[in-house]
């Protein structure tokens, strides 16, 4: 029997419909929440991401500006853009872009966001009181995982989760949330020796490896919440997560597609903080 598909469009649907209605009470009180984005080159996927995002913010009342810089553009130039977006009264939350060219620093310009301005959640001092638990923001793709965990009802303390990656964006945050909530984290990396027998083992499993069906069907636990964070394109233009979805829709009690599993999620996210950072900024958090 196939799993429950875990349907990240219905979700962030319901969620950004919540905020629209936040937004509006907000613009009652002469406040309107404000997102800007920064971001350096042309790169094909960036810019949908962003273009998506943008249109979002439209949808739920929030303002949002685009910063769209040329690949060439110098450190000096580009610090000196989110200092005076650190100091733009209209402006709750910025989001830098990623991946930078190869030339800039991305340390650099994560550690000089203000950090009530972060609301991607990777300046040092968000990622230290995350794993403190007490999160100014959590990043958005895993708090969007969370989030579809609690939606679905599937519980998280005292249960077994794997996450399959490590990185700083979606792996490592996503295992301290789920320790937080008393689940017992594995985290899996290019090292980790006998991955499938450990995958088997979990009842939440999460792929944010970056490898093109990655997880096979094998290394799912009968009834296991199936996490697909990954996305990838196939010769034939097809986009597919780190999963074999086919294969594991078999054994999941529950899984995400991909597309329209985490992606949505991720987004509306995004839209979240930047309202929690605009209540914070008028003292209503």
């Amino acid at each position: 029997m196939a799993g429950i598909v875990m349907d990240g469009k219905l979700i962030s649907k319901e969620i950004k419909e919540k905020i629209r209605k936040e937004v509006e009470i907000l613009k009652s009180q002469r406040v309107v929440p404000g997102l800007a984005a920064v971001l350096v080159g042309e790169n094909a996927a960036s810019v949908i991401y962003v273009r998506n995002k943008r249109k979002a913010c439209e949808e739920s009342g929030i303002y949002s500006e685009g910063h769209y810089l040329p690949e060439s553009i110098s450190q000096a130039e580009l610090m000196d853009l989110v200092d005076r977006l650190n100091k733009d009264p209209k402006i709750h939350g910025i989001l830098v872009q990623l991946p930078l060219p190869k030339h800039l620093s991305t340390d650099l310009v994560l550690n000089s966001l203000s950090p009530f301005k972060d609301v991607d959640g990777l300046h040092p001092y968000n990622v230290g009181k995350l794993m403190m638990g007490d999160p100014i923001f959590v990043p958005c793709t895993p708090a969007g995982v969370m989030a579809m965990l609690d939606y679905h009802r599937i519980p998280i303390e005292g249960k077994t989760a794997v996450v399959v990656g490590r990185s700083n964006l979606v792996g490592r945050p996503v295992a301290m949330l789920l320790m937080h909530r008393n689940a017992t984290v594995t985290v899996c990396h290019s090292r980790t020796q006998n991955l499938p027998d450990v995958c088997r083992r979990a009842d939440i499993l999460i792929a944010a490896i970056g490898k093109t069906q990655f997880v096979t069907g094998e290394m799912i636990k009968e009834g296991a919440a199936v996490i697909d964070v990954g996305i990838n394109r196939l010769g034939d233009g097809r986009l597919v997560g780190d999963v074999d979805y086919d294969a594991a829709a078999k054994r999941a009690g529950w899984i995400t597609p991909v597309p329209g599993g985490v992606g949505p999620m991720t987004i509306a996210m995004l839209l979240q903080n930047t309202l929690l950072s605009a209540k914070r900024a008028i003292g209503k958090m």
